[in-house]
């Protein structure tokens, strides 16, 4: 049961049948409260008018045994105002609601007809008169043999000679009660079938609305059973939830594709870039260890300083890639600047006094990382400039060596690229300087891009906001 309704499709199919149903509930309630009221109406109408017509006889002065009370064929009562039925239908047999349970007509018991008794009586009708107002009671009545339930209007009229008589008039409620019960037995007929059809059509709605969801979910069961990510989920034509559920997955796993395509080269070029001065450190070691007189020591510690500079370089680019925030740390970038620049040979320095927030650490190493990118390879002079551009601080730093083309300005960015003339290891470090450089840039909310210098070489444009 609880596998069964941890479906959507159920809860879908459960959720809209209950809708349905207190809907369904609420609306038979309704029509039956509402078609009751209508039909008692016209039962009380009817027998108003039965009442009316009893009235005006008797108003007219028409005798009670004249008076024609079994016309249609519904209870009639005749009562004066000593409670005594004067009058009544021939074939009543019994009755309740009215002013009086009897069924057979007495004799009045006198007469109420001279001035006096009409003062002492305190009317407020004239004779002749019939009230206005009319009161309305439910009842039953035994008629010629047969039982029913009705609607009893008692009306007053003054008779001269006779005082105020009251005519109860009934009007039957079969049809009230017959209407209601009709459908009262649709509903309970009509109801249950009703709800199964919103549920069989909730169901197959939602299974097709969900179907493309299942595959979506099978499909990600299966990429993750084979791990690989060249898969893609299906995506519906459609242009619903469903079918942007499916692109976003599509676009998630292709991120993730490139992610996990982009560890593996960083893997791969990092035990490559690793192995050379690892091996170099060896060969210098085991020819020391046997021929102490050769060992070549400063071969040796410019090996282990590269090492350690690239082993520096991957784990920052480790904690870049996790994701690690800088630091909310504000400072001025002109001094840094020119921290960095002190004691570098053909290097000038102009700057400004722009503070930055952001890990001074980290854009000291952007400081750094650029710096020896142009010292590789201008032919004598390295230039270094520090301004606000607006809301941004700019850091630009020039060389005169031979620039960066056009069809590698994007490259140069990209971790483990040496271009052709820095390709040698003496030359250049292992293409980390720069990836790490707008990698940090990004992090702190900026852009580092490369472009011609006034002098002819590269010129590397650092901007980060000012804040």
């Amino acid at each position: 049961m609880r596998r069964l309704f941890g479906s959507v499709r159920a809860r879908a199919t459960l959720g809209a049948t209950l809708v349905v149903a207190v809907a369904l509930v609420a609306a038979g309630a309704s029509v039956l409260l509402s078609l009751r009221s209508d039909l008692i109406d016209q039962a009380g109408t009817q027998a108003e008018r039965t009442a009316r017509n009893v009235a005006a006889d008797l108003a007219a002065g028409t005798p009670y045994a004249e008076l024609k009370l079994d016309d249609d064929e519904e209870p009639v009562q005749v009562v004066d105002d000593h409670g005594t039925l004067v009058a009544a239908s021939e074939d009543l047999q019994r009755i309740s609601g009215t002013g009086t349970g009897a069924v057979k007509p007495q004799a009045p018991q006198g007469s109420t007809g001279s001035d006096d008794d009409d003062e002492d009586d305190g009317s407020a009708l004239e004779p002749g008169e019939i009230a206005d107002e009319v009161t309305l009671t439910n009842g039953s009545a035994t008629l010629d043999g047969e039982s029913a339930d009705y609607r009893f209007a008692a009306l007053e009229v003054e008779v001269q000679g006779k005082g105020t008589l009251t005519v109860y008039a009934g009007a039957s409620l079969d049809a009230e009660q017959g209407a209601v019960g009709t459908a009262q037995t649709v509903m309970l007929i009509g109801f249950p079938l009703l709800l199964a059809v919103v549920a069989a059509v909730t169901w197959l709605v939602t299974r097709r609305a969900l179907r493309p969801v299942e595959g979506i979910r099978a499909e990600m069961a299966a990429i993750t059973a084979s791990e690989d990510l060249a898969r893609r989920v299906p995506v519906p034509d459609t242009h619903d939830e469903v079918a942007r559920l499916a692109r976003t997955t599509n676009e998630t796993l292709s991120a993730l594709e490139t992610s996990v395509e982009r560890q593996r080269r960083f893997v791969a070029d990092a035990s490559h870039e690793l192995r050379s001065p690892i091996a170099s450190l060896r060969t210098q070691l085991e020819v020391a260890a046997a021929h102490p007189e050769l060992l070549d020591l400063e071969g040796a510690v410019e090996d282990t300083v590269r090492l350690q500079r690239l082993a520096a370089d991957l784990l920052l680019l480790a904690r870049l890639d996790a994701g690690e925030r800088p630091q909310g740390t504000r400072f001025d970038l002109g001094e840094l600047a020119l921290r960095e620049s002190r004691g570098r040979d053909g290097v000038t320095v102009e700057a400004a006094t722009v503070e930055v927030t952001g890990s001074q650490g980290q854009l000291e190493r952007v400081l750094g990382n650029l710096l020896d990118n142009a010292g590789r390879h201008a032919r004598s002079a390295v230039s270094v400039t520090v301004r606000q551009d607006g809301a941004w601080a700019v850091v630009e730093v020039a060389d005169d060596g031979d620039g960066v083309p056009m069809a590698d300005r994007e490259r140069v960015f990209e971790r483990f690229v040496r271009l052709d003339e820095a390709r040698a290891r003496d030359d250049g470090g292992a293409g980390l300087g720069l990836a790490i450089a707008r990698d940090v840039a990004v992090r702190h909310g900026g852009t580092l891009t490369v472009r011609d210098a006034p002098a002819g070489g590269a010129l590397f444009e650092l901007r980060l906001p000012v804040v």
